[in-house]
């Protein structure tokens, strides 16, 4: 009895040293105001059968966001072995600009969306040898293009490419050599901007990308949807961003970290425009909506880009345009 009682003691000693470490690795300051931006997809807008121009200048004009993530995905790209196309992002980047916005311009394979690589079909049945090869083609034919625009921010290279349990059977393992490859050669093209690597909120570790990039990103998704038990509400509370911050802090040095990818659009497993509307609105409401805004202002970020405009402005044409109106209050303030 007398060695449980000690053993029990040193338990709990050992239980309150770990709640004081957290409270105090936790105690971040949290910012009054947040900068916050939009992820912009094309193939998003496409797959809701929107007119991506209409929905971008929307973005612009409408709701006045000065702080753009967009995606240079490799098929959108490179459509043809060796053929660019450029159209679409020479406008999204040009119409930026013209607007005082700032963009962050991500490359790679992996970019943000499902199903997470992106590959064109004539590269599909490539060894991983020749991909690697005109992946980096393509990359330095991007950077190279848009270098010259001084809207340009940071470069992404990649998108969560260390979260290697998700979306495995699209991206395969992570062959930490190219990924290393791929940011030495933007760096090489471009110097004078630095290089964003992110990293899930919810299941990555962050050590690999904090110390890959120049800035780290990272996600946050409150609540996300399994088809054997349902909608799941994260068990994360704000102040866990907060920890892992401190302890990427102390343990790989201090950096420039923002919050990537804010999700507020539902957990879908179909597009969103074949899935029922009554699901959406129980799965992504607008009291969740202004829940997922409220939980992000305590994870101590002060750059935060919120994902899923594409979602709101489909809905808001659906009669529902209560999220296209709160998101407007945010960039109003």
């Amino acid at each position: 009895m007398r060695h449980f009682i000690n053993f029990a003691k040193v338990l709990l000693l050992f239980l309150f040293f770990l709640f004081l470490m957290y409270c105090l690795l936790s105690f971040r300051k949290i910012p009054r105001e947040i900068a916050y931006g939009v992820s912009f997809s094309k193939l998003h807008a496409d797959e809701l059968a929107l007119s991506w121009k209409e929905v971008y200048s929307a973005l612009l004009d409408d709701l006045q966001v000065r702080n753009l993530r967009l995606s240079a995905h490799w098929p959108m790209i490179e459509p043809k072995k060796d053929i660019y196309d450029f159209s679409s992002l020479d406008y999204q980047v040009s119409e930026a600009q013209k607007s005082g916005v700032e963009v962050i311009l991500a490359v790679g394979r992996r970019l943000p969306g499902w199903p997470e690589c992106h590959t064109p079909a004539w590269a599909s049945d490539l060894s991983w040898e020749e991909k690697k090869e005109k992946l980096s083609a393509y990359i330095e034919t991007t950077v190279m293009r848009y270098k010259g625009y001084a809207n340009i921010k940071y470069w992404q290279v990649e998108n969560e490419p260390f979260l290697e349990v998700f979306a495995k059977d699209h991206c395969g393992d992570l062959d930490k050599g190219f990924l290393a490859e791929e940011i030495a050669l933007v760096r090489d093209l471009d110097s004078s901007r630095k290089i964003l690597v992110t990293d899930s909120g919810n299941l990555g570790l962050w050590g690999g990308a904090w110390r890959a990039g120049d800035v780290f990103g990272t996600s946050v998704y409150l609540y996300l949807w399994n088809p054997t038990i349902g909608q799941v509400r994260t068990v994360y509370r704000p102040s866990v961003y907060r920890v892992k911050t401190s302890i990427s802090e102390l343990l790989f040095g201090e950096k420039e970290s923002m919050l990537i990818e804010l999700s507020l659009e539902p957990w879908l497993l179909e597009p969103a425009i074949s899935a029922p509307l009554d699901v959406q609105l129980q799965r992504m409401s607008i009291d969740k909506f202004n829940e997922v805004i409220k939980f992000a202002k305590r994870t101590g970020f002060e750059k935060q880009y919120l994902w899923g405009a594409e979602w709101w402005y489909w809905m808001k044409q659906k009669g529902h345009d209560e999220y296209w109106e709160e998101a407007k209050v945010l960039f109003d303030d």
